[in-house]
């Protein structure tokens, strides 16, 4: 079974995206701040983990920076709300294998390439 990670403080997102992938087979871990994530990467090894960008406490570009300490071959998708083309480039720099826009409906997730680009890299 596939470990998925989210890491995201909207609650609603999390909890949106865990009922979507639960669904489809996948094992999914929740956290709510990138301290709770970096735990949760230490211990439960996902196979896979979708960040959000803008968080408080530790952005989403300085866990991508600590999950890749912990995992350098992590396969980590970044989650942002704005496109920010120069955060994005810098996450692509720091390791991340790709990005998805928020808001997302589960209508655009099921059709969308995200899940098709899941399958090719796990």
């Amino acid at each position: 079974m596939v470990k998925l990670l989210i890491i995201d403080d909207d609650l609603a997102t999390g909890d949106f995206l865990r009922s979507f992938f639960t669904q489809k087979g996948y094992k999914v871990f929740v956290a709510n701040d990138g301290e709770q994530g970096l735990s949760i990467v230490k211990e439960k090894k996902p196979d896979i983990i979708l960040l959000d960008i803008k968080m408080p406490g530790f952005s989403g570009l300085e866990v991508l920076q600590k999950i890749k300490e912990i995992d350098k071959n992590a396969k980590v998708i970044m989650m942002t709300a704005v496109s920010e083309d120069l955060i994005i480039e810098m996450a692509m720099k720091y390791g991340a294998i790709g990005y998805i826009t928020k808001p997302f409906s589960l209508e655009c997730l099921e059709k969308d390439v995200f899940l098709k680009t899941l399958e090719k890299i796990l």
